[in-house]
């Protein structure tokens, strides 16, 4: 299955809000904290797992358009500073037997991003 996820934040850094979009509906969580839209992306992506396990998915791929988070999730960007913590985090939220790929894609294709738009559209 696939997961869209993206996070964000107004003003950066500000207020954060994350969405993760599974089979056509859009799962948002606003006023999460404060943080970067770094922290935010990572938090979204988080979120993706946890939104994956209430769906009772084992095999998902994870599609984001951060190029640093998807990088860093996926192993192939070294984690520094507070990527290590969210890293851990993420790896930790991955429940046993549970198959995680994490994607890259263009930002117009997030659907997520799209979700969390039209929240400033209304």
């Amino acid at each position: 299955m696939k997961i869209f996820f993206d996070g964000g934040c107004r003003p950066n850094p500000g207020a954060m809000e994350i969405a993760a979009v599974a089979q056509g509906r859009a799962y948002v969580r606003q006023d999460i904290g404060q943080g970067s839209s770094f922290d935010a992306e990572w938090l979204a992506l988080i979120y993706a797992v946890e939104v994956a396990g209430l769906l009772g998915v084992k095999d998902v791929a994870l599609l984001g358009d951060s190029a640093t988070v998807v990088g860093q999730a996926s192993g192939r960007v070294k984690c520094r500073g507070d990527a290590i913590a969210h890293h851990a985090r993420f790896m930790a939220s991955i429940p046993a037997g549970t198959s995680v790929r994490v994607r890259l894609i263009k930002r117009t294709q997030n659907l997520a991003g799209i979700a969390l738009a039209r929240l400033h559209d209304r």
